[in-house]
């Protein structure tokens, strides 16, 4: 795409696409016409630049903002009720830059950016009524994750401290991020889809934000209206199922290399989960679903807390790695995976990456935390459901238990011998020197 015409006509189909829209959405001030004469004045003026110099794409950018200034003033003379809104003036300024990029050699930029504006237009009733349908609190937790991902991790350090050198002040809140991150979206999305959610969408978005909380919601459900105990069910082996979906994208993102290896036992165990869940799913189809209640989006100070309770953790793993070998680090992810799983989960792959963990030890130790995850939630369904429930639940975390244990014994370690992270450039050169035979005695 190197040709000056063929980019030149880029400008001008990005533009008419923009247009397209903004002449069916019944736009006064431009159409297909003007936004693909804007875009191909962005382009020309680009082209200038590389003889005349930079200035004339400002000159051109100036250019633009007189005419949307013009157009409105005289839209104004000859309206007594003028439109208040910017969107197609700033959807012009957008498109002359646009036409600017494929001429210095961004052609997908150019079309990413165009696709992106031309849905923002199109969806404008969709995102107004999203907006109006947001709390005080869903702002609070938007305000409260933007603090801690752009305000307080971009300025702490990224360099290991402490005892055994694993507390990673960066890494610590990245992952505070991530996890924040994932709970909002998942919240967000139950709330824009409104109060009838469905029982199946709201077991997996439920799982996403907390399976534990959700088993706690559907057991007093249970008690409350015994004929729902099978929906109750479903939904929350549905939850514990996408548990595994949350844990696995944990793993991709701080230690992906190691993902297609660790991946497969611990799908089987979901697979297992999912299949009894969609049983459940399908006996009780006929039943009202109700949506999970989840409290706060997010808070500031669960975020904080997870910080503490993932440095302990990760404290926990190297220490007892150290000190005690392998039993140790299963006891920590037995304790930890009783309430929390992404704790585990998350330092378990910072070790696998950095502190050079065997994979087969890391899927295991997510798995024994994954199945003291279950043994937890069954007793809280003990305490709180209904009897329906009680049986249904502890019959169904019964098989999959039996059947993870069945995971951990007769998974083959050879599966996954070539993902064993890569030694350090220090444990190579080591680990070369050892390996260099001794000269002979003379």
């Amino acid at each position: 795409m190197n040709s000056p015409f063929v980019q030149l006509a880029l400008a001008v189909g990005l533009g008419m696409l923009v247009g397209m829209q903004r002449e069916r959405d019944g736009s006064a001030m431009a159409g297909v016409r003007t936004f693909a004469l804007i875009a191909l004045s962005g382009s020309l003026c680009a082209v200038l630049a590389a003889t005349v110099g930079g200035w004339v794409v400002a000159a051109g950018m100036l250019g633009v903002v007189a005419m949307i200034v013009t157009s409105n003033l005289l839209k104004a003379k000859r309206d007594e009720k003028p439109d208040p809104g910017m969107t197609t003036e700033a959807a012009a300024l957008v498109m002359f830059l646009v036409g600017v990029l494929p001429v210095v050699g961004k052609q997908e930029i150019a079309v990413v950016v165009t696709g992106a504006v031309a849905l923002l237009l199109h969806l404008k009733d969709p995102l107004h009524s999203a907006v109006r349908r947001i709390g005080q609190k869903e702002v609070k937790a938007v305000m409260q994750f933007v603090l801690i991902a752009l305000v307080i991790l971009p300025v702490l350090p990224n360099e290991e401290f402490g005892p055994l050198n694993v507390l990673n002040p960066y890494k610590i809140w990245m992952m505070v991020v991530l996890i924040v991150g994932i709970s909002l979206v998942a919240y967000a999305a139950i709330r824009l889809l409104g109060n009838h959610v469905g029982g199946l969408l709201a077991g997996i978005l439920g799982g996403l934000v907390s399976s534990t909380a959700t088993t706690v919601t559907y057991a007093r459900k249970s008690r409350e209206s015994p004929a729902m105990s099978a929906l109750a069910a479903s939904i929350i082996l549905l939850a514990s199922t996408s548990v595994f979906f949350r844990i696995l994208a944990e793993v991709g993102i701080v230690a992906p290399a190691v993902l297609p290896a660790i991946a497969p036992p611990l799908l089987i165990v979901m697979a297992m989960m999912g299949a009894l869940g969609a049983v459940m799913f399908m006996r009780a189809r006929h039943d009202t679903p109700t949506e999970p209640l989840h409290g706060e989006p997010a808070e500031l100070k669960t975020a904080i807390v997870f910080a503490a309770l993932y440095a302990v953790i990760l404290f926990a793993v190297a220490l007892a790695k150290e000190n005690f070998g392998q039993a140790g680090l299963y006891v920590v992810a037995t304790v930890s995976g009783l309430t929390d799983m992404d704790a585990i989960t998350l330092s378990t792959a910072e070790m696998i990456k950095s502190q050079g963990l065997n994979p087969a030890t890391g899927w295991r130790l997510i798995l024994v935390a994954a199945m003291a995850n279950m043994v937890f939630k069954a007793g809280v369904v003990m305490m709180l459901a209904a009897p329906a429930l009680r049986r249904r639940i502890v019959m169904a975390f019964a098989i999959v238990l039996v059947g993870a244990a069945a995971v951990l014994v007769l998974w083959p370690d050879a599966a996954i011998e070539g993902a064993t992270p890569k030694p350090t450039a220090t444990t190579a050169t080591t680990t070369a020197t050892a390996a260099t035979p001794a000269p002979p005695a003379r």
